[in-house]
């Protein structure tokens, strides 16, 4: 098995209306080793969901888009990308659909980039390989945080990114969202709460 950590910047929170403008991604294996990352921009066909509000959570203008790539192009890229990081090239239709059922997706609110990649891949007429299996820093995040105050210990207020990345020591190093950025510090994360049950024993 492999996990995706993937993290989406969008035009703004509406899938079929607004749309990806940037993947970001981090390819670990089944001992949360890393295999490769990856970054794409993604231009939007429909220009007109680009607002003001997304543009200051992540900082890319629709002027930095100019040269990137339409999504129809970033989607194959993406899991030839994913296939190679797994040994796989130049796979049959069915050695790639095998492949990345064993993918599950991992995230920070990862149901919310499932979403959106999931109706990009209906609006492009392509079949959804990904196994149905998420591992999601928010929910873990919160179950951590919850035992180890009911044992004393300090823990974040908010379970946001920045938040949680902060109590395991790291920081992101910008203001704005960086989509491989925040791949890269959820999958460091993930990592740190997974760690904590070789730690947390049960009781009789």
């Amino acid at each position: 098995m492999y996990y995706l950590v993937l993290d989406i910047e969008m035009t703004g929170p509406e899938p079929g209306w607004n749309e990806i403008i940037q993947i970001g991604a981090v390819l670990y294996d089944q001992s949360w080793q890393e295999r490769g990352r990856y970054q794409s921009l993604v231009y939007p066909e429909n220009e007109e969901s680009f607002s003001s509000y997304s543009e200051e959570i992540h900082g890319i203008a629709i002027e930095d888009l100019d040269d990137a790539p339409m999504l129809n192009e970033v989607l194959p890229e993406f899991e030839d990308w994913i296939l190679e990081k797994m040994g796989v090239r130049n796979p049959t239709f069915a050695q790639r659909e095998g492949q990345l059922r064993n993918v599950w997706i991992c995230g920070q609110s990862v149901i919310y980039d499932i979403n959106f990649l999931r109706f990009a891949y209906r609006q492009e007429k392509l079949k959804w390989n990904f196994a149905n299996k998420m591992i999601d820093l928010h929910t873990l995040s919160y179950y951590l945080f919850e035992i180890l105050k009911k044992n004393g210990k300090t823990t974040p207020k908010s379970l946001s990114l920045k938040a949680v990345s902060e109590f395991f020591g790291y920081e992101r190093e910008g203001d704005t969202h960086d989509a491989l950025e925040d791949a890269v510090l959820t999958g460091k994360c993930l990592k740190k709460v997974l760690e904590y049950t070789d730690k947390l024993k049960l009781m009789d």
